[in-house]
């Protein structure tokens, strides 16, 4: 969906990716707390934007062949290898029943510190140090050009992003209103913090 935000970069250290949470289908919005970030493994992250059913089957079946690869062999997939399977993933799809995915994976690994990878619905992969997709790329890669520099502080990332979220809200006319950061580093994938302007109203009991 053009209308979803998804971006990401590289730090000194970490990687960091954002993503809106809004569940839209046509004129309505059906949540707007829906994660659209998935922790692959401890240390990797996929950010997925595009048709609701197949990000969440695409995504799900990454994850458990990642654990499954673990479970088989007793070492996880690097976040290269991960990147290079879900380009298969993908691009075997591409000529049976394609998914409209777009996906920016994070990871980090011991010998070569983190990475992100672009990898859209036609199965291309690229390694980049900073990516983004749906609308808010207009917007984002902008701010991200201006901006970033290698090297950022997990301070300085944080500020970029945020500089990102306010730029999607302020200048795109069906800006999510809500984002979600996580972060992987050594210490792991987690969660960092939400961005929210608006709450899902508790459903009233009938």
């Amino acid at each position: 969906m053009k209308m979803e935000c998804v971006f990401g970069f590289v730090g000194n250290g970490f990687a960091v990716v954002a993503a809106d949470t809004s569940a839209v289908h046509s004129i309505l919005v059906h949540k707007s707390n829906e994660d659209k970030i998935m922790v692959l493994d401890s240390h990797k992250l996929i950010a997925a934007s595009g048709e609701s059913g197949d990000r969440v089957q695409f995504t799900e079946y990454i994850q458990k062949n990642v654990a499954l690869y673990q479970f088989r062999n007793g070492i996880p997939l690097t976040t290269a290898a991960a990147a290079n399977f879900t380009r298969g993933e993908l691009a075997t799809a591409l000529r049976k029943n394609p998914y409209f995915v777009n996906i920016l994976l994070a990871g980090y690994d011991k010998e070569t510190g983190p990475s992100l990878y672009y990898i859209d619905y036609i199965a291309t992969l690229h390694k980049v140090d900073k990516g983004a997709f749906g609308y808010g790329s207009y917007f984002s890669l902008s701010m991200m050009d201006r901006h970033y520099h290698s090297g950022m502080t997990v301070e300085e990332a944080i500020d970029l992003v945020d500089k990102c979220i306010m730029e999607i809200r302020s200048r795109l006319v069906v800006a999510p209103p809500n984002f979600v950061i996580k972060i992987v580093d050594k210490d792991g994938a987690r969660q960092y913090a939400w961005r929210e302007s608006v709450k899902d109203a508790a459903v009233a009991s009938a």
